[in-house]
């Protein structure tokens, strides 16, 4: 049980959004990294797509709205990018189609895979400024938010490699063991399709939640080598665990974090529930689905702010002010002791 002492995990949300809040151009700089990241392949996309309209009759219905035929067309024909062309990428249908392939591990396409590998290194880089920039809870400014990336680039990339081995695990052995071994014995003999698919929904359930602790720890892990300034990853990921079995609220901050992903997304499927049609409303779709990428963002952005929030009430450090000047590369929680000497005025 939660003793008295142990930080309100409401209230490290409450204040995870005002530090993102304080600092937009975290989340317009993440949108934009995201954007230029991804646009090799919607440019090559976009070749593959020209070529394979030409300047046929159906090119001038494409450019008007969605032309399910011709989009039937080129999916039968497709290869390699151009297999993840399809319907269920526009709409909240997308959201769906992300969701299965990671609960049923599905592979990407080699082109996607190559991106995603691309980003999960820069944001390996960014991710030190941004947990530094809500660490501290003041502006750094460029030159403090690209020392302190410079700074943790390292120490991420170890974690992440200790993070690739422990999802290829869980990806890899649990979830065939889970929904291949154990699902194909339970339902061996059974009769009734709903109570294969109740067990099925069990295993998915089972699965998420292994998920997200291991996502939990190796949140904290980083958490602790921003604020810490640690430099073993190894080190940092025991102390990410310690720190969340002695603090059983994180957990319920997880959650927190996690309903306003499933709230987002609630209202994107309520506001476009499906493929365009045409006109006005194809570009009101297009629209309403960057609103949703950029709110993906300030929800990624809001589980380390909050995060780091709890852990700073849960370890009782002093709140980090504007003064003194620090020589980088300080941690925050240096900052934080020359800070407190700091006389009231």
């Amino acid at each position: 049980m939660a003793s008295s002492s142990e930080p309100r995990a409401f209230a490290a949300f409450r204040d995870g959004v005002a530090r993102v809040n304080r600092a937009p151009v975290l989340l317009l700089g993440l949108s934009a990294t995201t954007l230029l990241i991804a646009l090799p392949l919607s440019l090559t996309l976009r070749g593959m797509i020209a070529a394979h309209l030409g300047g046929s009759l159906a090119a001038e219905t494409a450019a008007s709205g969605a032309n399910y035929d011709w989009w039937q067309e080129f999916s039968a024909q497709a290869t390699g990018l151009a297999t993840t062309f399809a319907p269920s990428i526009i709409g909240f249908g997308a959201v769906l189609d992300n969701i299965a392939g990671l609960a049923d591990n599905l592979p990407m396409a080699t082109s996607i895979a190559v991106v995603v590998g691309a980003w999960l290194v820069v944001w390996s880089f960014l991710s030190g400024g941004v947990l530094d920039r809500y660490a501290r809870n003041r502006p750094t400014r460029a030159h403090g938010f690209f020392a302190a990336a410079g700074t943790h680039f390292w120490r991420f990339l170890r974690l992440g490699l200790l993070a690739f081995a422990v999802y290829s695990a869980l990806f890899g052995f649990i979830h065939g063991w889970l929904f291949e071994d154990l699902y194909g014995s339970v339902t061996r003999n059974l009769t009734v399709e709903r109570t294969a698919f109740g067990v099925r929904a069990a295993l998915y359930v089972a699965f998420g939640l292994l998920l997200a602790a291991a996502n939990l720890v190796f949140d904290y892990a980083r958490v602790r080598i921003v604020v810490e300034d640690r430099r073993s990853a190894i080190g940092a990921l025991l102390a990410g665990l310690r720190f969340v079995r002695r603090h059983p609220r994180a957990a319920s901050l997880y959650a927190l974090n996690a309903g306003a992903f499933l709230l987002l997304a609630a209202l994107y499927a309520l506001a476009v529930p499906g493929a365009p049609g045409s006109g006005l409303w194809m570009w009101i779709t297009l629209g309403v689905g960057q609103l949703y990428i950029i709110g993906r963002h300030y929800v990624k952005l809001l589980f380390y702010a909050s995060e780091i929030a709890f852990f700073q009430r849960a370890a009782a450090h002093a709140g980090y002010t504007a003064a003194p000047a620090v020589v980088w590369p300080d941690s925050p929680a240096v900052e934080a002791v020359l800070n407190a000497d700091v006389p009231a005025r």
